[in-house]
């Protein structure tokens, strides 16, 4: 395959993914079609298909590629923490996290008001092995790799730790939508530091 030709499908990807995260973001993801993703990326919806296996394929795209990053934030630290503190580590995740769960929430709430469309949908991200417990997943394996490593309490929780701090980004995100700014009044990085240390005062 030609550069060139290589260069023009990703430029369509691209074209395909910003159409797929304005229309789930305010259509949400049960309304929006794949149809409708390919008029507003002003393709075909076979030529959507081309680039894409369907709607789960798109949605999981539009997560990774297009909101905050988490789940590959958590998989960089956990690799290589450089010489950030556990503090730190865990104040770049809560940071990230409200902004992800901020964009992620609208695009996946509709799913909830049509329950058989929700389990086709469970279904297609179990086989493309995705889903939102990934990040809790992946953030507590992060943690018992400090416990390994001795920077957290041999007797810490990693599963609980990363529930709370998970929780509470996703609490945020909630409230924010919600009642606006009324909902969590400080700023996301004053939240995230803050939720880092009375975290880790419980692991540490």
């Amino acid at each position: 395959m030609s550069l060139q030709r290589t260069a023009s499908g990703a430029r369509t990807r691209q074209r395909i993914l910003e159409a797929a995260e304005h229309l789930m973001r305010t259509m949400g993801l049960a309304r929006v079609t794949t149809k409708e993703i390919a008029r507003a990326a002003g393709l075909s919806e076979a030529a959507l298909y081309r680039h894409f296996s369907g709607k789960e394929e798109l949605f999981v795209a539009v997560l990774q590629e297009r909101l905050p990053a988490l789940g590959s934030l958590i998989a960089e630290l956990a690799d290589d923490p450089g010489d950030r503190t556990a503090e730190e580590c865990l104040g770049d995740i809560a940071r990230n996290a409200t902004l992800f769960y901020e964009k992620s929430l609208p695009i996946g709430a509709s799913l909830f008001a049509e329950p058989a469309l929700l389990q086709r949908h469970r279904e297609g991200l179990r086989k493309l092995g995705a889903g939102p417990h990934m990040p809790l997943e992946a953030l507590a394996g992060f943690l018992r790799t400090l416990r390994a490593d001795g920077r957290i309490r041999a007797d810490a929780d990693p599963e609980s730790a990363a529930a709370l701090l998970l929780g509470a980004c996703y609490q945020r995100a909630f409230l924010r939508h919600f009642m606006g700014e009324d909902g969590s009044p400080k700023s996301t990085d004053e939240f995230a530091a803050g939720l880092a240390r009375t975290v880790l005062r419980g692991i540490a």
